[in-house]
């Protein structure tokens, strides 16, 4: 048996690539990390709103998803858009998107998120015991402006109950006995008391300094050019000039995975979904519970004494300008949920974009390719990139070890759609 230990190139230094880092590390491997950005840069990972989902058990692709997607084009204030383009692979995707949009793919992937989600956030409470990064078990709101929305949303609480999630349909005096120090005008909501939130940047940092403390190296500001291959297998990424060679290699790439991939001669099917957030850092108010404004699809995530609001699913290719009325569409909806805010409180406040990796079908891709053997795929996770962080690494380093899943996975094979 060889001695050495096995080396670990894992490409992209976001909260997939370093959750896998960490647990590689953990299995006595030796782990390279190859980014884009420059050393703790600002990456999806870093502004996103920060919420460990349970309740996100209905993958982005389901029943009704693309007639909203179609009454919402036209809003250029609304909270999805997919610019339109000649690209035969957005319309690929989009095709598998509509393929998937159904009741039954719902009920073959629910339990799968659910499983990834809920083992995610039990990884979450183990490594925030060894390090605080302001992990908070409150659990998360589903506010509701109308009746119709309560409706729809109950009817996701029953699912969420048959499947042995917790869920709560509650009314508005409810809501405001839960999260007193908020001033909201709603129907009601749903509470889902197995969620958290927690300050993404305090965690993207704890988890470099442990990937740094467990002997990984961290190489930043690499753009890589090349995918070398042989005989099956990668043998080298090259880049600004330097070389990163590896038994085993690990793609979590983000929305740049399939650009990568193609480095290598695979097609993905993966598209890039903007999305941006605001923070105040003096809110007129601060919740203690992270929310969603249901029909305005915005997530808002208390921090550290700062108040952050995020939304809009933006499918445009690897562009982060700023749209300007997609985040006028966010400031909008805030004062129809919490009256005491206004327009005014985001004046001169910067907003953030970052793109998120969207499959077609809301699962994330995680498992080895079929046609090089020494490759690991993670990427695809949307808006469940930090939630699903912890368990996808683990899940990496299960693999690379050949050692058993905690639940199948098959379903989130890379090869999937070839």
């Amino acid at each position: 048996m060889n001695p050495r230990k096995n080396r670990v190139v894992i490409l992209g230094g976001g909260v997939i690539g370093l959750c896998s880092a960490y647990h590689v590390l953990q299995r006595g491997l030796d782990v390279t990390v190859v980014e884009r950005e420059a050393a703790g840069g600002d990456n999806c990972s870093m502004g996103n709103a920060g919420m460990i989902v349970p309740s996100h058990f209905i993958p982005l692709a389901a029943p009704g998803m693309i007639s909203k997607g179609l009454r919402w084009m036209f809003n250029p204030e609304s909270p999805f858009y997919v610019r339109p383009r000649i690209d035969l692979d957005l319309a690929r995707w989009g095709w598998l998107f509509y393929r998937n949009s159904t009741a039954r793919h719902v009920a073959r992937t629910r339990e799968l998120l659910r499983d990834l989600n809920l083992e995610s956030r039990r990884l979450f409470e183990e490594l925030s015991a060894e390090e605080d990064f302001g992990l908070q078990k409150r659990g998360m709101l589903m506010l509701c402006k109308t009746a119709k929305g309560l409706d729809e949303e109950a009817h996701v609480a029953d699912e969420a109950r048959g499947i042995g999630l917790e869920a709560q349909v509650i009314d508005a005096a409810a809501a405001a006995l839960l999260d007193p120090d908020i001033t909201m005008d709603i129907a009601g909501a749903v509470y889902f008391p197995q969620d958290c939130h927690l300050d993404p940047a305090r965690f993207m940092a704890s988890l470099r300094k442990r990937v740094i403390a467990l002997g990984g190296q961290i190489a930043s500001g690499v753009e890589i050019d090349a995918i070398e291959t042989q005989s099956g297998k990668i043998t080298a990424l090259t880049g600004n000039g330097q070389r990163f060679e590896g038994d085993e290699f690990v793609i979590a790439g983000g929305s740049w995975t399939a650009v990568l991939l193609e480095k290598a001669g695979i097609k993905l099917p993966l598209q890039a979904g903007k999305g941006y957030s605001l923070t105040l850092p003096t809110p007129p108010e601060l919740p203690r519970i992270c929310s969603i404004f249901v029909e305005s699809k915005v997530a808002i995530t208390p921090m550290n004494g700062s108040l952050r609001f995020a939304g809009t699913m933006e499918v445009g290719g690897l562009d982060l300008s700023i749209n300007s009325p997609r985040v006028r569409g966010i400031i909008k909806s805030v004062h129809a949920y919490y009256p005491k805010f206004s327009e005014k409180d985001f004046e001169g406040i910067k907003p953030w974009a970052g793109l998120r990796p969207v499959s077609p079908d809301g699962i994330p891709y995680l498992g080895r390719s079929q046609r090089l053997s020494n490759l690991i795929v993670a990427g695809g996770h949307a808006m469940m990139g930090l939630s699903l962080g912890p368990v996808t690494g683990r899940l990496v380093a299960d693999l690379l070890a050949s050692h058993p899943p905690f639940r199948p996975i098959g379903q989130m094979s890379m090869d999937r759609f070839a």
